[in-house]
């Protein structure tokens, strides 16, 4: 069996780091993502509010599949005060656009790029999807869009409409 080239690289850095142990690099304050329109975008700015990070790659048929449902229930998300974030993992800027473009994707999409938020969150691979209460803490992480999400909130007593 042939893994596409994209992925084993990705495979084989995320072993080596899980195996070395390094996994835990920084700090969820100090992570700093360039968005599409290389505005830089600073994690610490959103504590305070709930999030949903999504991890993904054009690359992967799942996370494609996972990037339209969460595309179509960001409007709501944004409507219960939940920042979104579509965390794209390893690729150049004009391989995302081209694909938010062409897929018409409305998301607020970082870039990722030295896969260091992907490490910092321990990803094995993707899609996962992260959700952060208000003080930035995991409360939940997955690879399908949680459709008990306002549960998991109300679980760690997160007020959302």
């Amino acid at each position: 069996m042939h893994m596409p080239r994209k992925g084993a690289i990705f495979l084989s850095t995320v072993l080596i780091f899980l195996v070395l142990g390094l996994t835990n690099m920084a700090l969820a304050q100090d992570i700093i993502l360039d968005e599409l329109n290389a505005k830089p975008v600073n994690f610490s700015g959103y504590k305070g509010k709930p999030a949903m990070l999504f991890f993904w790659t054009t690359w992967c048929t799942y996370c494609r599949q996972e990037i339209k449902t969460l595309n179509q229930m960001s409007p709501q998300l944004s409507k219960e005060g939940i920042t979104v974030f579509a965390v794209n993992v390893g690729e150049s800027d004009y391989i995302v656009r081209r694909f938010i473009n062409k897929n018409m994707i409305m998301l607020r999409v970082l870039l990722d790029k030295n896969s260091a938020a992907a490490y910092h969150y321990e990803l094995i691979g993707v899609p996962t999807y992260i959700i952060l209460d208000k003080t930035g803490s995991v409360i939940w992480h997955g690879n399908i869009f949680p459709t008990d999400y306002k549960k998991l909130f109300k679980e760690k007593n997160e007020k959302i409409p």
